[in-house]
């Protein structure tokens, strides 16, 4: 298969933590694919700070194959960073990202391949639709796919699968950090990459070492979903909800004020003894009520002058890199 660029028609990012054993494997798999269907391709090993002999199995493979690219983090910053730094890095035409576990089949390369270029989509999400996970891991997975699914209104059935295929344009345009990489295809769809597709792909189970998985995650994925919703809305305009949060608080503590006060003189007007102002607890309604909306006001203003003028928020120390 050709394209009408210089780039390899492939790059395959690979994020991974202590998966030593699976490496070589992987690499031959991967290979064996590409070789097959006359594919140049790339391959981007980020290794977020493994502990065990991973950096060394990665030098060994890039010996035997110039096609073989990596980055090393100097300690473990997360699969979100080190799909970031994947993504700067990538030149080929399609973008494949998998697991390191063996997990992923890169059997199923060619047609998310096909799905990208011939198809037209901006990107494809796998969908493990038989999983030989532990039910630790599925049943979160379950919820947040349902919670996600109706807050963004993608239809895919597994956002958090690995195995994903991404046109070149989308993986440079979009940004990944925290833990948002569950909601990559939440975050390229409000990107406005729209053309996005699902595919059944295989599971297999774990052949070597342990899962990653903590139950941190059961906390962390509703409040990732939370906040990559506040950022897609509102993180270059916070004005725009805080603004308009604490002017509606402080317009109702200021109304309420002014029907206290204006109450008073109606009472001093007809010479009735009226209750004080401040003995009454609508007085100190309307004072916190106003209070809160100057500053939800400020807050809005501090956040926007942030917003206009925020550093780069996605940097990693690497201590090698080859390729």
């Amino acid at each position: 298969m050709t394209t009408l660029t210089n780039n390899p028609n492939i790059s395959i990012v690979i994020p991974l933590l202590n998966e030593e054993e699976s490496l070589p494997e992987l690499h031959a798999w991967i290979k064996k694919v590409m070789d097959e269907n006359n594919f140049t391709y790339e391959i981007w090993f980020i290794d977020d700070g493994s502990t065990d002999g991973s950096w060394q199995a990665i030098e060994t493979l890039n010996a035997q194959d110039p096609n073989v690219k990596a980055i090393k983090f100097r300690r473990n910053y997360g699969k979100s960073g080190a799909l970031n730094v994947g993504f700067e890095a990538v030149q080929g035409d399609v973008v494949i990202t998998m697991d390191a576990d063996l997990q992923d089949s890169p059997d199923e390369i060619p047609d998310l391949y096909k799905m990208i270029m011939v198809d037209g989509l901006d990107l494809v999400s796998g969908w493990k639709k038989k999983r030989f996970d532990p039910l630790s891991k599925t049943i979160p997975t379950k919820l947040y796919n349902w919670a996600t699914r109706k807050m963004s209104g993608i239809h895919l059935h597994d956002f958090n699968c690995g195995l994903k295929a991404y046109k070149h344009d989308v993986v440079k345009a979009i940004e990944v950090y925290g833990e948002m990489h569950r909601y990559i295809p939440v975050i390229a769809h409000w990107a406005g990459f729209k053309k996005i597709g699902e595919k059944v792909v295989r599971h297999q189970e774990r052949k070597y070492g342990h899962t990653k998985f903590g139950w941190i995650r059961f906390i962390n994925g509703p409040l990732d979903l939370l906040s990559i919703s506040f950022v897609s809305k509102f993180g270059k305009k916070p004005m725009h909800l805080f603004g308009l949060m604490g002017t509606l608080m402080f317009v109702l503590g200021f109304g309420l004020a002014a029907f206290l006060g204006l109450s008073k003189l109606y009472y001093l007007s007809i010479k009735v003894t009226a209750p004080l102002i401040t003995s009454q607890p609508f007085f100190y309604i309307a004072l916190t009520t106003m209070i809160i909306g100057v500053q939800l006001f400020l807050a809005g203003f501090i956040g926007e002058m942030i917003s206009r003028n925020a550093p780069d928020r996605n940097v990693y120390l690497e201590s090698k890199r080859l390729g």
